[in-house]
């Protein structure tokens, strides 16, 4: 499919994972793709792999979490594209922490990134999006809709993300701005070596985010966060799409 054919795209988390993928999936499909993330060596790799599949796509650095960086990368990703179509936030944090045991610049981390990230790039997109009557997809987490124990920050980050989503959705979508959130259950990327328990806590607790069996893969998400950005979703907006495998099922 061509769907994003002479669209410009933005993605955030690009280096690895979700973001990789995500990019990977719109440069397949045509688009002009700025790979954004604050790791630039990753974002390159990302960048070239889609270059030499013969897409389009460039890497920039990108901290989520600061005001300037996120209205440069926009800036930059309009200057390029002449425009913005799509916005994917991807990227984030994450990990297992007792919540005694978690300190206040943790706390304060995960919500700069997850949460803040996506707020401050929604904010300078937005206007750009509103003249293509674009989509905005975020990246959350089940983690988001359900709790998890030893993931207080995770869970209140990644909560927000999808209310945020929400109000986003209602306050431009009579503006034809469409505004979504992926909720993925245990996907198999590097973040997910952050999530390691705390001691004394059973292994078997992670087999509740296996479902079938196995973890989830970053192209079956990017398939869905490419569905959603598409004319194929017209009428969804405000929706937080599980992908999990039936983890919350």
């Amino acid at each position: 499919m061509r769907r994003f054919e002479g669209k410009v795209v933005l993605v955030t988390g690009a280096a690895s994972g979700i973001g990789r993928a995500t990019a990977a999936r719109f440069g397949a499909e045509g688009a002009r793709v700025t790979c954004a993330d604050k790791n630039l060596e990753g974002a390159e790799q990302t960048a070239a792999q889609i270059v030499a599949a013969g897409g389009d796509a460039v890497a920039v650095r990108c901290d989520v979490s600061s005001p300037d960086d996120a209205a440069a990368t926009v800036k930059g990703a309009v200057e390029r594209g002449g425009k913005l179509d799509v916005l994917v936030n991807c990227a984030g944090i994450g990990g297992f922490r007792r919540t005694t045991d978690t300190s206040f610049e943790e706390w304060n981390r995960f919500l700069s990134i997850n949460l803040t990230g996506p707020f401050l790039m929604c904010r300078e997109a937005i206007p750009h999006i509103l003249k293509t009557v674009g989509a905005i997809v975020n990246v959350g987490s089940v983690a988001g809709l359900h709790s998890h124990p030893y993931s207080a920050a995770y869970c209140a980050s990644k909560g927000g993300v999808v209310l945020l989503t929400k109000a986003l959705a209602v306050e431009y979508g009579r503006k034809g701005v469409r505004i979504n959130v992926v909720c993925p259950g245990g996907i198999e990327t590097p973040i997910i070596q952050e999530f390691k328990l705390p001691e004394g806590v059973s292994q078997a607790a992670l087999q509740k985010i296996m479902p079938l069996g196995r973890m989830g893969q970053p192209e079956e998400v990017a398939g869905t966060i490419a569905f959603l950005a598409s004319q194929d979703a017209i009428y969804i907006n405000g929706s937080a799409i599980v992908v999990d495998g039936g983890m919350t099922a």
